[in-house]
């Protein structure tokens, strides 16, 4: 897997912490660029960081399924982009603000705030870690594309918000979890020899 696949990837499975990062500089009544890199570190650090967890327990099993892992891959990009359309049909909030409490329209930044809002966003980049052991990615290389590609989305996804509102939340989330898919059925067709792109 290429650089180029690795960011449209990184592009996809930043969507769902993209349309949280809208949801928070919508909530912000004062929009700064030290808030905007707060919210866009926090998202990038756990969606970069979760694939590398997902990665070695991925190779844990990778020699006993080396058949079928084109299968497995295309099965998990598959349903978290299914479940990332599925949520794209709610054009609101309010998963935000169940995770954040009432009181955090005012200051959501704290740790207590943001922790559970990242590693709720990034669990799908710990499937996708499984996804990249087992085509034996450069694992390093997909860290550090996917944590820069989600810090930089995050940090203009608060701003965006602030400034538009959610209007463009839901369409994040379905464009992402499109893209998913589509990888997952290029890796399938790949490695099944059905197409060699």
């Amino acid at each position: 897997m290429g650089v180029v696949e690795l960011f449209i990837i990184s592009v996809g499975l930043a969507m769902d912490a993209f349309a949280a990062a809208i949801c928070k500089g919508f909530s912000m009544k004062r929009m700064t660029m030290k808030k905007a890199r707060t919210v866009g570190a926090y998202f990038g650090i756990f969606q970069g960081g979760m694939p590398l967890i997902g990665y070695f327990l991925g190779m844990q099993f990778h020699e006993k399924i080396t058949s079928i892992d084109h299968w497995i891959a295309f099965f998990l990009l598959g349903v978290i982009g299914i479940n990332m359309i599925k949520e794209s049909r709610n054009n609101s909030c309010e998963p935000t603000a169940e995770l954040e409490g009432s009181a955090t329209r005012e200051n959501g930044l704290h740790f207590k705030n943001m922790l559970p809002l990242a590693i709720a966003t990034s669990i799908d980049a710990l499937a996708v870690g499984i996804t990249l052991a087992f085509l034996r990615v450069n694992i390093i290389r997909a860290v550090l594309i996917i944590g820069i590609v989600t810090y930089i989305l995050c940090t203009l996804g608060v701003k965006i918000g602030n400034t538009f509102g959610i209007k463009y939340k839901s369409k994040t989330e379905l464009a992402g979890g499109f893209t998913l898919i589509l990888m997952g059925i290029k890796i399938l067709l790949e490695h099944t020899g059905i197409i060699h792109f």
